[in-house]
């Protein structure tokens, strides 16, 4: 049943408030806009609140196609992902999502397994997550309440502080650090509008703040980041900040602001140089949308910290129509800016498909990674199927300052159709306005809200990425001195060209025995255990010895960069059954029960078996009148090859029967004993 589905029902409504209050009164009513069509406001709707199952925090799951590649569903939250990553550590990510409740910020410190914390908002839900990482490792975390109010985490978002009150305004923030070495080391710089504009610091951690600068705006879509000086001399030398003013809902004006002096004063650099335009159609609500469904031409900005030869430029990359125009598909655009946001270069076209007039593009973003200047980009796509808005999210990057891109990857293993439940024509219906990606120097990691099962999933990919594949998934060995197995392959790759690493674990640790685990790999590799080149594969060894216990065991295979980023995982479930023989690893194509040998025999004699499929196994043996006179077999067996003995020294001379049965298969036939 959908939340909310009876909150006209006053007894239903008293019980419900009383059990949000219990959970602390800040899960999800969150104050609405007097008017749901006001287009001044990107606010959730009643319907996105009424629709829409409550956050659930089911433990995080990895979602693997058929070629291999890993889409992480990361909990179901509503939409809005504002990310960050530990400059200092890429596998320390955090992200918040959008109607925040306290079990709503996800953090990573092994990027692959994600948790949830929790924080004590300063009254009723907050919205439009924002975060940071300084230099030193502190984390924050925006968000909106009846201001912008900021939080700091000193431990990788296990744990947060109090929310300190940041700048005013009640839509559309953002939050910047210099994560830099320079003279403005660790300040912080949050914005915020409605109704004006405002821009503001901290120099303490973020522990108090200071409005510094306040303009008129006519729409959200303020932006904050951090660069070096005009020259370069200066690391943090630049903070920029820009706003949007125009003809509302579809802005004609993005507005740079630079500070050079650490955010203490800010001076303007250009109004008008990039004019987005429309967004999708114009519809009678005064929104912009794609398949009645709102978006915003939201200026996503960046600036190369890095020492190469970029240093200092900055970015805006954006969504507009091409051609210009009411109706019209967008595309993602990319311009930079040499003079510190005074003058701008000609749009690039980030998108490559080969008709984008009759695809939509649109909400991408945009992060610049500080020792390399690698720009990335993401965003949404219906390329693959236009006519029904079946989006997917791709991704590029820019080596060369964003003169160009890189052919644009499909990140999204599923395809959806857009947006999830269908929204009705001429209404504000909101379906986020934004997400993010983060990068390193070797890969880049983004989230968004993924409605592939019409819920508002968190779902995450990095890219460039590796597929991985294993085969078998299961396995049947025997405890003494057996050999299987298992092999590895990354039959493609989406721009990866770093190794990939392979390590692997047992759980749980066998009370008795050993099971060995080992990489072979070609002889002319350096390392066994890894791969260089792609499509290429290498075998995983698993030997037992000594008497391994009987039971079940899980193995762990993990396939990552150098860095530690991508990382997949894979598992591989071992049954160890010592007195019933496993002949070889090899997994049959079909079912089989052979004839037993010797036949006749006396007293013992082997049943052969192939299973093709795993499953419950019942192997029966009967007498010449069809009575049960012995069950070899009643368990779970994997596939394989098998051989049980059958020992008839208390049975006397005569014709029996063997019966073979599975799920899938039943066979019966005749044996001999003769004594």
């Amino acid at each position: 049943m959908k939340f909310f589905t009876f909150l006209n029902r006053t007894k239903t409504l008293r019980i419900l408030l009383l059990l949000i209050m219990a959970l602390g009164g800040t899960m999800l009513l969150q104050a609405q806009p007097l008017n749901d069509n006001d287009y001044r406001f990107d606010l959730p709707t009643k319907k996105y609140l009424n629709t829409f199952i409550p956050p659930q925090y089911m433990v995080p799951m990895t979602v693997t196609d058929a070629n291999g590649y890993d889409n992480f569903q990361i909990g179901t939250n509503y939409s809005e992902q504002g990310m960050t990553v530990n400059p200092n550590n890429p596998l320390q990510m955090m992200f918040g999502v959008n109607n925040t409740s306290a079990l709503s910020i996800w953090y990573t410190t092994d990027g692959l397994n994600w948790n949830v914390a929790g924080a004590s908002y300063p009254g009723g839900t907050c919205c439009d997550p924002w975060t940071a990482y300084d230099s030193v490792g502190n984390l924050f975390f925006s968000v909106l309440v009846s201001a912008n109010y900021v939080a700091r985490s000193t431990n990788f978002g296990q744990t947060w502080g109090g929310f300190v009150y940041a700048c005013p305004g009640t839509d559309r923030n953002s939050i910047a650090a210099d994560y830099t070495g320079g003279p403005y080391a660790n300040n912080l710089y949050t914005s915020a509008w409605s109704p004006n504009c405002s821009f503001c610091r901290s120099t303490d951690h973020g522990a108090s703040w200071t409005t510094i600068y306040t303009t008129s705006n006519t729409t959200p879509g303020n932006m904050i980041c951090v660069g070096p000086s005009p020259n370069g001399a200066v690391q943090g030398g630049s903070v920029y900040f820009v706003s949007i003013t125009g003809s509302n809902p579809a802005p004609s004006t993005f507005n740079f602001f630079r500070s050079t002096d650490g955010g203490a004063s800010m001076q303007v650099m250009s109004s008008g140089a990039i004019s987005p335009g429309y967004v999708g159609t114009l519809n009678s609500a005064s929104r912009l949308v794609i398949n009645n469904a709102r978006t915003r031409p939201y200026p996503m900005i960046a600036c190369d910290n890095s020492y190469g030869t970029y240093r200092g430029r900055l970015y805006c990359v954006y969504s507009s129509n091409v051609p210009a125009g009411n109706g019209n598909k967008p595309d993602i655009k990319c311009q930079y800016s040499t003079d510190g946001g005074a003058t701008w270069s000609s749009e690039v076209i980030v998108n490559d498909n080969a008709n984008p007039t009759i695809s939509d593009q649109w909400y991408p973003a945009i992060w610049c990674e500080k020792t390399t200047g690698k720009l990335y980009v993401k965003w949404y796509d219906t390329r693959n199927n236009p006519s029904t808005y079946g989006v997917d999210v791709y991704a590029s990057y820019s080596t060369n300052g964003g003169q160009s891109f890189v052919t644009n990857q499909k990140l999204t293993n599923a395809n959806w159709t857009y947006p999830c439940p269908g929204c009705s024509p001429n209404t504000n219906c909101y379906m986020g306005d934004y997400d993010a990606i983060v990068g390193n120097p070797l890969c880049g990691f983004a989230v968004w809200y993924d409605g592939r099962n019409c819920t508002f999933q968190n779902m995450g990919s990095y890219f460039p990425d590796f597929a991985l594949l294993t085969r078998p998934s299961t396995l049947t060995m025997n405890g003494v001195n057996d050999s299987s197995f298992v092999f590895v392959s990354v039959p493609s790759v989406k721009l990866y060209t770093d190794k990939a690493k392979f390590t692997a674990t047992v759980s749980p640790i066998p009370p008795t025995g050993t099971i060995t685990l080992s990489f072979l790999n070609r002889s002319n590799y350096n390392s066994q255990d890894s791969l260089t080149a792609y499509p290429d594969s290498l075998r995983m060894r698993i030997k037992t010895s000594g008497g391994v216990t009987n039971q079940a065991y899980t193995i762990t295979l993990l396939g990552k960069g150098s860095n530690g980023t991508p990382i997949h995982m894979r598992t591989i479930s071992l049954t160890v059954i010592t007195g019933i023989n496993l002949i070889g690893s090899e997994v049959p194509i079909d079912f089989k029960l052979y004839q037993n040998y010797p036949n006749p025999f006396n007293p013992t004699t082997q049943i052969r078996f192939d299973l093709a499929k795993a499953g419950i196994v019942k192997l029966s043996v009967y007498d010449i009148n069809g009575r049960l006179v012995q069950t070899l077999l009643n368990t779970n067996y994997s596939a394989g090859k098998y051989n049980a003995e059958f020992d008839a020294k208390n049975f006397s001379s005569g014709i029996y029967f063997y019966k073979l049965e599975t799920p899938d298969y039943t066979s019966i036939k005749k044996m001999i004993l003769v004594k």
